[in-house]
């Protein structure tokens, strides 16, 4: 199969976050399955110089944006089985920043979106599947299904969506939209692209794309709430058939305290002696007294309120008073800053901040950690916590998204579970279910190892992963075939009935072939109707008109001859 996968940010050539995760390590395992998998990213100005040696120029044209012509080149370069092509335009790239600052993100990824579609018969490469990632690549299903409609080389692509966090979506001013891409007055409606009176990158992904998925399948649950929907939970609903949530995996071969050569020593599920000397080690890099029998509880993330961090500064003086070590690892707010600084200060040896993006120090905490503590407001997937388990360092984390598909809080009836979670988004809540783990951890070794041992003996790889989108791709590109009709019902023996038997069907058919023809739309309105019985009336009116447009409604049928006009692509042409 061939798959394409357009993202702005991929490991190991730039990364912000998560995404970049997810792109790096599920396009090599597709590849070494034995398909074909191709990865555009912009080029950067910080990728790193030692792959950019390796680049070369595949070929270069323009991009029409508007009344702007665009130098696009491509370069191109193989690793680990995966051909990776990076649209190079330093007037859009060529910056020491990959977001914001610059005031025109919709004109640099609507290059991007477009930029991708009119190298593809260049390059050339006509994929099965193209695979768009977040809001950054969102225009790429819409510019396919509105403008592309219709192209030989363009039509049978089928598109994928995923959406790493529903709270970035690219949303930008109507008319600036327009005047970069072209499109339709049409598009603009409240069941396609237009967003309390903006355009929407990732909505735009959300009504286009044959298929939706996301990154955990609580968190594609969660989204079609009000409380995590961001004003898109309705649409979320009314696409519900085609929505997914593929719990992210990780690298197990990188983050393997059997062999990590980043750690003081190796250990194992069946023998974690090298834990402890891992523990030591990290006691001393980080200036914390040494003390092994205190639990060190770690923090590796992103400064902000979405982490909880939020509800650690509520009771830090809680958590600071009972018999323990805390180190942070993270970048972000300045509030956060301050709190785990002003932290270090009050608590000397007791605990450790370090406001770098560090990812040898990020395995040494894994490793030399007792718990991991993630108390997040809400959650994709989130990788850390399996990270931790992988390291036999117990997760203590609240119930959204991912942490409530991968940490099983444990349950001293049935002997089940691999860490220890809350519900609520609450301060003391948090505290109490941390107070509960240290119980475990200094009374009951025998359970704690236990949970250790679990951990680290999960299957987080890729591979499995790796399954459900495969079988999402082959769904699209060879559809199930319709099943067999029944056989025909014999005509009853009894001579005398079979006239009445004949006669009721005669007209039954006329009758059942004028039934569609009046309810044409009920397949695509099915699920708006399932959205009114979930969801208040606003969410289900906005559901239907959503669904139409899934339903293969041609979103615009006369805009695909006119923009391969004006912007005389290498595509259209």
């Amino acid at each position: 199969m061939k798959i394409l996968f357009t993202a702005s940010e991929c490991v190991p050539f730039v990364k912000t976050g998560g995404l970049a995760d997810v792109v790096g390590s599920l396009a090599p395992v597709l590849a070494a399955q034995g398909h074909d998998v191709r990865v555009v990213l912009p080029k950067y100005a910080g990728i790193p110089e030692e792959y950019e040696r390796r680049m070369f120029h595949a070929v270069d044209f323009e991009v029409n944006l508007g009344w702007r012509r665009q130098y696009c080149g491509v370069e191109q370069l193989e690793l680990d089985g995966v051909t990776y092509y990076f649209l190079d335009n330093r007037y859009y790239f060529g910056r020491n920043y990959i977001y914001g600052m610059g005031g025109d993100e919709y004109e640099r990824f609507a290059f991007f979106c477009r930029g991708v579609l009119n190298a593809l018969p260049l390059i050339p490469f006509i994929p099965d599947v193209i695979h768009a990632h977040d809001w950054q690549a969102g225009m790429i299903p819409a510019l396919l299904r509105i403008q592309y409609k219709g192209l030989p080389k363009y039509d049978p692509i089928r598109t994928v969506f995923t959406i790493h966090n529903l709270r970035y979506q690219g949303v930008f001013g109507i008319s600036d939209v327009q005047d970069v891409l072209g499109l339709p007055d049409s598009a603009f409606t409240d069941d396609k692209l237009e967003y309390f009176g903006s355009a929407n990158f990732l909505k735009a992904g959300i009504v286009y794309s044959d298929e939706v998925t996301t990154v955990s399948p609580t968190y594609a649950e969660e989204i079609q709430s009000s409380y995590y929907g961001e004003n898109l939970d309705g649409l979320l609903r009314a696409r519900s058939n085609h929505l997914t949530g593929i719990l992210n995996g990780i690298d197990v071969k990188e983050y393997n305290p059997a062999t990590d050569s980043h750690i003081a020593a190796t250990y194992t599920p069946e023998d974690l002696s090298g834990k402890a000397a891992c523990k030591r080690a990290l006691q001393e890099e980080l200036g914390l007294a040494i003390r092994p029998e205190v639990p060190i509880v770690a923090l590796i993330t992103r400064l902000s309120n979405q982490k909880g961090l939020d509800l650690v500064d509520y009771v830090i003086a809680d958590i600071m008073h009972e018999d323990i070590q805390l180190v942070c690892l993270g970048m972000g707010e300045a509030r956060y800053v301050n709190l785990f600084s002003w932290a270090e200060q009050n608590y000397p040896g007791r605990v450790a901040a370090r406001f770098v993006m560090d990812s040898a120090l990020a395995h040494r905490i894994y490793a030399g950690a007792d718990l991991f503590l993630m108390p997040s407001g809400f959650e994709p997937c989130g990788l850390s916590q399996m990270l931790a388990m992988r390291y036999g360092t117990v997760p203590v984390v609240r119930e959204t998204g991912g942490l409530k598909d991968t940490v099983l809080s444990y349950n001293e009836v049935t002997g089940e579970g691999n860490g220890f979670s809350f519900l609520n988004y609450n301060a003391h809540d948090m505290l109490h279910v941390l107070q509960r783990a240290l119980h475990f951890y200094w009374n009951k070794k025998d359970i704690w190892q236990l949970m250790q041992r679990r951990g680290m003996s999960h299957d987080f790889s890729w591979e499995t992963s790796s399954r459900h989108y495969l079988s999402l791709y082959e769904g699209l590109t060879h559809p199930a075939a319709p099943p067999p009709k029944p056989p025909e019902p014999k005509a009853p023996e009894n001579k005398k009935a079979t006239p009445q038997a004949k006669a009721a069907p005669a007209r039954k058919p006329a009758a059942k072939a004028a039934a569609p023809k009046t309810v044409a739309k009920p397949p695509a309105e099915k699920p708006a109707g399932k959205t009114a019985a979930k969801a208040p009336a606003k969410a289900s009116a906005k559901a239907a008109p959503v669904k139409k447009t899934a339903a293969k409604e041609s979103p615009a049928k006369k805009p695909a001859p006119r923009a391969a006009k004006a912007n005389k692509d290498p595509a259209a042409e």
